[in-house]
């Protein structure tokens, strides 16, 4: 073989070989990233207080989520505990955060003593095949795909809806849209109103629910993310001139959110969370039970600025049972729990 063919060969040899490294290493590249979160080894904080503060979603083009159910005993205002059902140990459960058009895995396991269910909002799947009955020690597993952008709920669906609901059957989920929110945002919480049916068990001084109360819409407590004036004590901070970003659900199960900050207005308002129906310089926007909105507003110098303000329900008979919380800006004088 003459030598120009022996490096013709020899350069031929060597781009295959570059071809099939090249394919191997895009292929590598391209096996879709998985994003493992088990709420049975690492519960959502909610001491001091629910952490409302929310991190952005992974990269992960998969989000795999093990969520356990189990009963337990919880605080729904200072020095009221309560037998509640939950969703990763807490009420409201954990909140789940996944880009649009990720593939979402779930794996729910019932560790408590009676059958419970689990029903996605954000998820487009036959309730049948998702969302059936789960008998104590088992698990269901289903998947879907986040194709709507928004602020969702999830709960449990196990006849009486009602029942499960009002003992702490909810939590958030955030379907961030794919081209962004159309703002940078410097802070973002997560709120997630509801109602307890409270009432005393003689036997141990603690709460149970009341059913009778529940079906005639007579609330003991309205909070935010489980706990009657939590926010009160323990302000959620940003500075000034912050630009913060709301999530807000209401998981009900009977009453309006009326969500309404003291002494701002939302820039921008997104019904359902999605950015396509935004509203701007928006005073107070209602949510009904089982929907979500996304809010933004910023803390501008010489407007909103330095300083304490409330966030409520505008419907105050459910603020003053405990659906209002403070935003501190900067580092103002004044007694926040003196405010609403």
């Amino acid at each position: 073989m003459s030598s120009r063919r022996k490096a013709l060969t020899g350069m031929l040899l060597s781009m295959a070989v570059a071809a099939v490294a090249f394919l191997a290493v895009t292929g590598a590249r391209r096996a879709p990233s998985v994003a493992l979160v088990d709420f049975g080894k690492a519960p959502h904080a909610v001491t001091p207080v629910y952490d409302a503060a929310v991190a952005p979603a992974s990269s992960a083009s998969i989000k795999e989520f093990h969520i356990p159910i189990t009963h337990g005993r919880i605080e729904i205002a200072p020095g009221k505990f309560y037998e509640g059902w939950l969703f990763g140990g807490t009420v409201p459960g954990p909140v789940l955060r996944v880009n649009q058009g990720d593939r979402v895995r779930i794996v729910v396991t019932n560790e408590s003593p009676m059958p419970h269910s689990i029903d996605f909002h954000a998820a487009r799947i036959p309730m049948n095949d998702a969302f059936g009955p789960i008998l104590p020690g088992q698990s269901k597993s289903f998947e879907f795909t986040a194709g709507d952008p928004g602020a969702f709920m999830v709960h449990c669906g196990t006849a009486p809806v009602l029942t499960h609901i009002m003992n702490g059957m909810y939590f958030a989920m955030i379907v961030d849209p794919a081209g962004g929110w159309g703002t940078r945002a410097d802070k973002e919480y997560v709120l997630v109103q509801s109602e307890f049916y409270a009432q005393l068990d003689s036997a141990n001084g603690d709460l149970v629910m009341d059913r009778h109360a529940a079906a005639e819409r007579e609330a003991t407590q309205v909070v935010f993310n489980g706990q009657a004036f939590q926010y009160k004590q323990h302000p959620l901070e940003v500075a000034e001139g912050d630009r913060v970003r709301f999530f807000v659900v209401n998981a009900g199960p009977n009453f309006t959110s009326d969500f309404h900050i003291v002494g701002a207005l939302f820039d921008r308002v997104y019904p359902d969370g999605n950015p396509r129906n935004v509203l701007e310089g928006v005073q107070t926007w209602g949510i009904p039970a089982g929907g979500g909105a996304v809010f933004e507003t910023t803390f501008e110098k010489g407007k909103s600025g330095e300083g304490m303000y409330a966030f409520v329900t505008h419907a105050f008979a459910d603020a003053e049972k405990g659906a209002v919380g403070i935003i501190k800006v900067g580092n103002p004088g004044g007694n926040a729990m003196a405010m609403h």
